[in-house]
């Protein structure tokens, strides 16, 4: 029995969380799958009618009693500060050391990429982002705030032990793909934060003789990405570095729209995600793309095993983006849910 959390969140969060919802139900009827998902009210509504964000009674439920949780998006205009968001997203991370955060960027129709001349076979690549530390600890603070002579400070903060056991989990995932590995750091210009990061690369390494192993300056990635982008496969960097390439990797396929994610403590917890914001501007019009959403939950029917129903999603969503059964951000004229019907349907003739 694989037992999951919805976490709908806020703006069109929980409208394509309904979509993955209903994907996940057509694969576990299509593949004799044995689940079960409780709906958890954490989000802006609730912050905002009790002051909560996360009480430690729902984070020991979500900790204690599930196999994975998925997420919908958090983020609202009435709440400016984000408190809420902070507190759920950034403190599940923390509290249930999440420190693998892994996007794949697979690019499945040619027509998305403003690269000229480059198709699926080009862009296949899986960013490997440390999760828990980098400058994300909140370590930090302001000295004389709001006047001429404000100081402020964010500390960068990396651990061996963090280096080490996200280097071994990128390369084992090199291992199951085209075997390259690439640590994307800025080691030049932050030598003690970013330098034991090229320290653990080399001392792991070895342990890894059937994957090349390579460095390049972040910088020098962002460039070689959008003019050599078939060079990548596994793409490691810390918290900072790996957010920022990951969102110009999903430029290069058609945008946050078409980008999950997982968060994993590898064998102990497991969060999925939408990579997309909120947007609380098309809330309720039917224009929220679901497709992040449901590639999330084809992630995780592929991290628990379930590997014919993962690839019966995967491949009806990539049905739908090149058959144009999509939203309008897509080109498509379908709504929310619409997509969400077209996608039932492809995995239950699977």
């Amino acid at each position: 029995m694989l037992r999951l959390a919805l976490l709908p969140g806020d703006g069109i969060g929980p409208e394509v969380i309904d979509q993955a919802t209903r994907v996940l139900g057509a694969a576990a009827a299509r593949f004799d799958l044995a689940w079960q998902h409780e709906t958890l009210d954490l989000g802006a509504e609730r912050y905002l009618r009790t002051g909560d964000t996360l009480p430690e009674a729902s984070f020991v439920h979500l900790r204690d009693d599930f196999d994975a949780i998925v997420v919908g998006a958090f983020g609202d205009p009435r709440v400016p500060s984000n408190v809420h968001a902070k507190d759920i997203l950034l403190g599940l991370r923390q509290r249930l050391d999440l420190y693998v955060n892994l996007r794949p960027v697979k690019l499945l129709d040619a027509r998305f990429c403003p690269l000229k001349g480059r198709g699926p076979s080009e862009i296949d690549m899986a960013i490997v982002r440390e999760n828990t530390e980098s400058v994300y600890t909140g370590i930090g603070g302001h000295l004389r705030k709001d006047t001429p002579h404000e100081v402020a400070q964010s500390v960068m903060i990396h651990t061996r032990m963090g280096c080490d056991r996200l280097l071994r989990h990128a390369f084992a995932l090199a291992r199951t793909r085209r075997g390259v590995l690439t640590l994307c750091d800025k080691a030049n210009a932050i030598p003690h934060a970013h330098g034991i990061w090229r320290r653990a690369l080399a001392a792991i390494a070895p342990e890894f003789p059937d994957v090349e192993a390579r460095t390049l300056y972040a910088d020098v990635a962002a460039m070689r990405m959008v003019t050599h982008p078939h060079e990548f496969d596994v793409v490691v960097g810390d918290n900072l570095m790996g957010d920022i390439l990951s969102d110009l990797a999903a430029a290069l396929v058609g945008g946050l729209g078409l980008a999950p994610s997982a968060s994993l403590h590898p064998g102990l917890h497991a969060l999925y995600e939408p990579v997309h914001g909120s947007a609380p501007d098309i809330v309720g019009t039917g224009k929220a793309n679901p497709l992040a959403a449901i590639l999330s939950v084809g992630m995780l029917l592929r991290d628990f095993g379930h590997t014919a129903a993962a690839d019966a999603v995967d491949g009806a969503c990539a049905n739908a983006v090149l058959s144009g059964e999509t939203t309008p951000d897509l080109g498509g004229n379908l709504a929310t849910s619409e997509v969400g019907t077209y996608i039932c349907a492809h995995v239950s003739r699977a």
